[in-house]
């Protein structure tokens, strides 16, 4: 597991064992995303999306608490996945990192509750899966306009970005704040306190 420089937010790089068979790996370990969270990620949700060249999906996130917890992988295809720390009086609030998932190195993303996601399909078709902490919400769940460009996401110039009407119409990170609707980073941390200490299964 290595750490972003998004607070909360980590990449995994599985090994992936090949042979004449076909390949391999543990694209998931429960115990080694403990050791570096704290506490265990609790599995309530998991979603399956399929989506063609210049699809892009978020930049999407929940309230807190309880907010709602990822492990993203890309089980087909290619894709930019995206990080953006949303958290109001974060050290690093507005921050961006990218990673590609693909289906060759295997790789996934775990973000921390609080925190947007976003991703681009580079593939011609892309199959995204993620574990989530806690089911979909609808009315605890926003979104930023991901072509903010006070963001500022490094899209790929070479592909049209096709975004959902809910997508397209979402706030721009300024707006979003205006209007309180995002995460505070101190709810946040006192969030992940409570899990570490293993009291938080509905914290708040």
């Amino acid at each position: 597991m290595e750490r972003l420089s998004i607070a909360d937010a980590y990449v995994f790089t599985p090994a992936v064992h090949e042979d004449d068979r076909g390949a391999f790996l543990e694209w998931y370990r429960a115990d080694r995303m403990s050791e570096v969270m704290g506490h265990d990620l609790r599995l309530a949700q998991a979603n399956y999306s399929v989506s063609r060249r210049g699809v892009v999906r978020g930049v999407h996130f929940a309230d807190v608490p309880p907010g709602q917890a990822k492990y993203v992988t890309c089980v087909s295809g290619a894709v930019l996945d995206v990080i953006v720390d949303i958290r109001q009086g974060s050290p690093t609030f507005g921050r961006v990192e990218t990673v590609e998932l693909d289906d060759r190195t295997r790789r996934g993303v775990y973000l921390a509750e609080g925190l947007g996601h976003a991703f681009m399909v580079l593939s011609e078709q892309a199959t995204v899966v993620y574990m989530c902490s806690e089911p979909y919400a609808p009315g605890h769940e926003h979104g930023v306009d991901p072509m903010d460009p006070e963001i500022g996401i490094p899209w790929p110039r070479d592909i049209e970005p096709l975004l959902s009407p809910k997508d397209a119409a979402a706030p721009t990170l300024s707006q979003a704040l205006e209007k309180g609707l995002l995460p505070r980073y101190d709810d946040c941390q006192a969030y992940y306190a409570a899990l570490r200490a293993g009291g938080a299964a509905h914290a708040g």
